[in-house]
């Protein structure tokens, strides 16, 4: 992000407290609006790690996952579930976004996601978010990170802990495992009406292809991995796909989900269309909110058209943080 465009996040941000109703204009406003200047700037722009101290970070004792914990002090308890991240909870990016969020005021407890450290979702990657989620106190608030709201959203729905889940927030998310997966194949996307494409990287393409190659079989493999193919290849997928991608579909248990849902999307999304949380929406409409912004693209800062729609956007997204709490 650009020094021009980090002085105009700061002033829009002084302008929104300085708006602020009375109701929100306490620390609590101060804190979310600092900590988006700090996320959408990548840090460039560091208000709130001038304002609070900085998290201690442990080891989290959680049975069948390495889970860690950063915290300031007593805070509202939060599960982040992060997206492809090859180190898991050790990954530099999901460090920064736990600290961040500890700054805010959270306990935060990471665990790592083994399937999206290696580039692909597998049922038993909801097991470590259940395992969490069963230590944390109640009610808790869970952080999904792009493809990490699969197993956070099918956890979130689980009878076992969907009573301690007071809200979700996904950032990036995706509602359906076929169509994401369509997508990231041939970088077509659909839904109610709104269509369109995106250019992907064939090596990209491959390596995922190859990450699942346990699903296929070779003339599979090389069909998935030609864009040209790719379409009706998913049309009629092999069994133990489609099955895997029934299960890994959080729209299936959308409606078992009882927090509620605050769906954050980036417009010029390229890693996930914005439509996966219209279409997420669309599956559980009650208690579910989606803001959609050019302040993002995918869970990396973006660039609003103008002044006023990012005055709107970054309002938007302050009470979307400031609505994250769940006590």
């Amino acid at each position: 992000m650009r020094q021009p465009e980090i002085t105009r996040l700061l002033a829009l941000a002084v302008a929104l407290i300085l708006a602020a109703p009375v109701g929100l204009a306490g620390r609590d406003l101060v804190v979310a609006v600092a900590f988006l200047v700090e996320f959408l700037s990548a840090g460039q722009a560091r208000p709130l790690s001038a304002i609070t101290e900085a998290p201690r970070r442990e080891s989290l004792v959680v049975a069948g996952a390495e889970v860690d914990r950063w915290r300031v002090r007593q805070g509202s308890a939060l599960v982040l579930v992060h997206g492809y991240a090859p180190a898991g909870k050790d990954e530099p990016r999901v460090q920064q976004a736990a600290a961040l969020l500890a700054r805010a005021g959270y306990d935060v407890a990471v665990p790592t996601i083994p399937g999206l450290t290696r580039g692909r979702l597998r049922p038993d990657d909801v097991q470590p978010v259940l395992a969490t989620l069963a230590e944390r106190p109640r009610p808790t608030a869970i952080v999904a990170v792009s493809v990490g709201a699969g197993p956070a959203l099918l956890a979130a729905a689980d009878p076992a802990v969907r009573d301690r889940t007071r809200v979700v927030l996904g950032l990036g998310g995706y509602a359906s495992a076929p169509e994401l997966l369509r997508f990231f194949l041939t970088g077509e996307y659909a839904w109610n009406g709104v269509r369109g494409r995106v250019a992907h990287e064939p090596e990209i393409v491959r390596a995922f292809v190859e990450a699942n190659a346990d699903l296929l079989d070779t003339s599979a493999r090389e069909a998935l991995a030609d864009p040209a193919r790719a379409a009706a290849a998913l049309a009629s997928p092999p069994p133990p796909v489609a099955d895997l991608l029934a299960r890994m579909s959080p729209e299936r248990v959308a409606r078992d989900i009882r927090a509620r849902l605050l769906l954050v999307h980036g417009v010029d999304d390229r890693a996930v269309p914005y439509t996966e949380s219209l279409r997420l929406a669309a599956a559980r409409p009650e208690g579910t909110r989606v803001v959609l912004v050019h302040l993002l693209d995918h869970v990396e800062p973006g660039r609003s058209r103008s002044w006023l729609a990012a005055a709107r956007e970054l309002a938007s997204l302050a009470l979307v943080v400031y609505g994250l709490r769940p006590d």
